[in-house]
């Protein structure tokens, strides 16, 4: 189904205020599940850590104690890139820095995580989501590299913000003149909150990249997020993979690679018996090494059993 053709379009994008704050989130949906789980992360990373259970990250300045969640969950290049520690490109996007970053994307994902997955529908709403967050990753690096971030290997980045950044778009995308209220007060279209919270990011980027304190690396993450966001909405199709993924098909996958394995396992196996046979036939059995002689036996051995 086309945009186009989805009901929340019919008046143009201009009536998707309904369908975007009246829908709710239900215990079944994929944006309840990502709620649930990034709030109890925090809750129960800032539990472990005020009990004792602390993990200190190396810095140039002394050690940076965090929770244990956070501790082996962050992204920074140090451990992620260098250390090959690839599971934290998936465990940063579920943890946060305080309460104000864990609020404000969750707030984000509340409001807007409906729509957006009731648009992909739920399979791909969440690759959509992750895709996004990993994208972040790829963001910061990219402008890191080339200089507009300054950052250092060890620098922590967490949070769901590249993701949210992603679900955002989308749903300006699809619902471009939906009113939200800006800063709580200001009614504007959603597509110029979206512009204006890009905006904040890249000025962030392009003019306080070398200032410390001023979180480029982490408006970096927003931009990469916002970006494959846009591409995905543009050609929807690359999320098509998404809708195959089931427990059952992930099984039945990994069952017909097993069985084309011992297939190509015994042809190969068979091509090896017959060569050796050749070799007895024109040579004799003594010209057989002990490792021919041990592959035949086996062989006559598996015929016998069968």
């Amino acid at each position: 189904m086309g945009y186009q053709d989805r009901h929340y379009n019919q008046d143009g994008g201009g009536g998707g205020a309904q369908m975007l704050f009246g829908m709710g989130v239900g215990r079944r949906s994929i944006t309840f599940w990502l709620l649930v789980i990034n709030i109890s992360v925090f809750v129960l990373d800032g539990i472990l850590f005020r009990a004792g259970v602390v993990v200190g990250i190396q810095t140039p300045y002394g050690v940076l104690p965090v929770g244990p969640l956070e501790g082996f969950g962050y992204f920074s290049a140090g451990t992620t890139i260098f250390g090959l520690q690839a599971w934290r490109l998936l465990t940063f996007q579920f943890l946060h820095g305080g309460i104000g970053h864990l609020l404000g994307n969750m707030i984000g994902l509340f409001f807007f995580g409906p729509m957006v997955e009731q648009y992909w529908g739920s399979k791909r709403f969440l690759a959509f989501y992750l895709l996004c967050g990993f994208s972040g990753v790829l963001g910061y690096l990219a402008l890191w590299g080339s200089g507009l971030v300054v950052s250092q290997t060890w620098v922590p980045l967490v949070g769901a913000s590249a993701g949210i950044f992603g679900i955002l778009v989308s749903a300006a995308v699809i619902a471009p003149n939906t009113r939200v209220l800006f800063m709580l007060l200001f009614p504007i279209p959603l597509k110029v909150l979206i512009w204006v919270i890009i905006g904040i990011a890249a000025y962030t980027v392009v003019a306080q990249g070398n200032q410390p304190g001023a979180n480029a690396g982490g408006e970096a993450a927003h931009l990469g997020g916002a970006l494959l966001g846009f591409i995905f909405m543009k050609k929807a199709g690359l999320l098509n993979w998404a809708d195959r993924l089931s427990p059952e098909a992930i099984r039945d996958g990994y069952n017909k690679g097993r069985h084309e394995k011992k297939v190509k396992k015994e042809q190969a196996t068979r091509q090896e018996v017959d060569r050796i046979l050749a070799k007895v036939s024109e040579k004799g059995l003594q010209s057989l090494t002990s490792r021919e002689k041990k592959i035949l036996q086996q062989d006559t051995d598996r015929l016998r059993d069968s």
